[in-house]
């Protein structure tokens, strides 16, 4: 039986419309913690126009790679065994004619360590495209140091009863990662069950 994730099954049509306009005039898609390669599925039945790349951890890597064998198409490509904490992500150059125009990424901040965060967003500001990149995140976030629900508050303690590094983060600190990875905050939207997706975008 392929892996299966609920949350992602629930929320596959709303994140769907919400890049929808995003992707409109982008080709390439890297997801950063594909889980089961759920999304990347989803989008590219939907969207003919793009090629999504999954990556993950190792471990994750085969669950992933039976899900687009059996439910993928020619633009889901196999997927990149790739740890956030590398020091380089062994990807296309960001000016080059396979570089990625858009970067994706949903419930992953908040189970990594926020040093992973920071590196995370450094080098998605190193294969973005030079062009037009947009990097996308999806998931809880706490703003002025505030959560935007106690549910989300909840979350928060859990997360660190199960990992003391891991944790919901505040929009401002994922901003300020942005703007030094050199890309500007253009939307937030609010998402089902307490979520949001944040887009940052080039110039």
């Amino acid at each position: 039986m392929l892996p299966f994730s609920a949350a992602a099954d629930r929320n596959k049509d709303v994140i769907l419309e919400t890049l929808r306009p995003i992707l409109a005039n982008r080709t390439k898609v890297l997801e950063i913690g594909s889980g089961n390669g759920q999304h990347a599925v989803h989008v590219t039945n939907a969207l003919p126009h793009i090629t999504w790349q999954c990556s993950d951890l190792p471990d994750n890597i085969p669950g992933i790679t039976e899900r687009l064998k059996q439910d993928g198409n020619d633009r889901t490509p196999a997927p990149l065994a790739l740890d956030v904490a590398a020091p380089l992500w062994p990807l296309p150059a960001p000016n080059g004619p396979e570089a990625f125009d858009a970067v994706f990424t949903a419930n992953t901040l908040h189970i990594m360590s926020f040093e992973h965060v920071e590196q995370f967003f450094t080098r998605a500001g190193e294969v973005l495209s030079t062009q037009n990149g947009a990097l996308c995140v999806y998931g809880p976030l706490k703003y002025g140091g505030e959560f935007t629900t106690d549910s989300n508050a909840a979350f928060d303690v859990q997360l660190k009863s199960w990992n003391p590094v891991s944790g919901i983060r505040d929009f401002e600190a994922l901003d300020a990662l942005a703007q030094k990875a050199g890309l500007k905050f253009t939307a937030d939207h609010a998402m089902p069950a307490n979520n949001q997706l944040v887009v940052w975008e080039r110039g």
